[in-house]
């Protein structure tokens, strides 16, 4: 296994960017750039053996600071909506960065997927991959509390790609981090991920409003166009709903431990897609609004459907809705979150 590391590029700031790249033994490379902790690449033979990159990106570095698509970023303070970009606390309304209409998405303006992040090389035998830390100061888009955070992406032989995320606080505040990348396991420039097949190990998601807040309820979809509790095509029934799936979906008997949550694999290239989390939900998403203004590498033009997000996460607008999972970190507490990428063929 070996990491490399090149110039990518400045910000406006002046502020250097780097892109390292970590390549195990048996041909699967992950590039990722210290802004944003984003995953701009991820390599995987198929069946034959031949390599291909499985997530989307962008042709040109002014793209990536910009990232209107966050692919492959860290989100955060909180990942999808909060309602109204606001939520209490011990009584106390705290008032977020609205960056979506009167809700926030992804952290905000600037959240973390826009911040530049400290490196360290992590690498052992059975490992190599990259220690990010960023303090999120008390105030940043509104959030409470000086938070802590530290994310390590981790390689491995067994073909696996770790996320592991802590943060600690010392004023109470909310915490759901995830990663955004959107996979297309033919290769992104394979077109459509109709045929591509995915399992889900859920049986309900989140109902949402027409904004996709959610309004606290939980909505049964076994033998519905949204059930992916058995493996069936993406496309089978994705045009039975508006624009495509976006949806959070709740876990089976969630409890913390690291478990599959889903499996995504391609029929053609036979390339599959493990993903574990210790997170009680995954959002799926379809890349519905694509239109082809997106440049991608190659001079890709990234059209609706042509790659799916399979983001682990605590559920949206947790804050604000008391039968969800919790989100709030209090001081003296450890936010710890884990996901990890398998890739294998068939």
């Amino acid at each position: 296994m070996k990491i490399t590391s090149s110039p990518f590029g400045f910000l406006p700031s002046g502020e250097a960017v780097t892109l390292y790249s970590l390549e195990n033994d048996h041909g699967i490379s992950v590039k990722v750039m210290d802004y944003g902790c984003t995953v701009t690449s991820v390599s995987v033979p198929d069946r034959k053996g031949v390599i291909a990159d499985i997530v989307t990106g962008y042709e040109n570095f002014e793209d990536w600071i910009k990232n209107p698509a966050y692919f492959g970023s860290l989100i955060g303070r909180s990942c999808n909506r909060i309602g109204k970009a606001r939520f209490k606390i011990d009584g106390i309304e705290y008032k977020v960065s609205a960056n979506h209409g009167e809700s926030q998405l992804h952290g905000g303006f600037s959240g973390f997927s826009h911040k530049l992040w400290n490196v360290a090389i992590i690498q052992d035998e059975d490992q190599l991959g990259l220690e990010f830390t960023y303090l999120s100061q008390d105030g940043e888009e509104g959030f409470p509390g000086n938070l802590k955070v530290k994310v390590n992406y981790l390689l491995t032989n067994g073909n696996e790609f770790s996320m592991e995320f802590e943060a600690v606080t010392d004023k109470t505040t909310v915490v759901n981090l995830t990663n955004h990348a959107y996979f297309n396991l033919g290769g992104v420039d394979s077109g459509v991920i109709y045929g591509q097949e995915l399992q889900i190990h859920a049986d309900t998601i989140t109902e949402t409003d027409s904004d996709l807040i959610p309004t606290g309820k939980f909505r049964d979809i076994r033998n519905t166009p949204y059930d992916f509790s058995t493996q069936k095509a993406i496309g089978s029934h994705i045009n039975e709903i508006q624009m495509g799936y976006d949806d959070n979906y709740v876990l089976r008997d969630w409890n913390g431990d690291l478990r599959l949550a889903a499996s995504a694999w391609d029929p053609f290239s036979g390339r599959t897609l493990d993903i574990y989390t210790t997170e009680p939900g995954i959002q799926l998403y379809t890349s519905n609004w694509f239109d082809g203004s997106i440049l991608g590498r190659d001079g890709i033009r990234y059209q609706k459907h042509e790659a799916f997000a399979l983001e682990t996460q605590h559920f949206p607008d947790s804050m604000n809705q008391p039968e969800f999972p919790s989100v709030l970190l209090n001081p003296g507490s450890k936010y710890s979150s884990k996901t990890m990428w398998k890739f294998s063929t068939r």
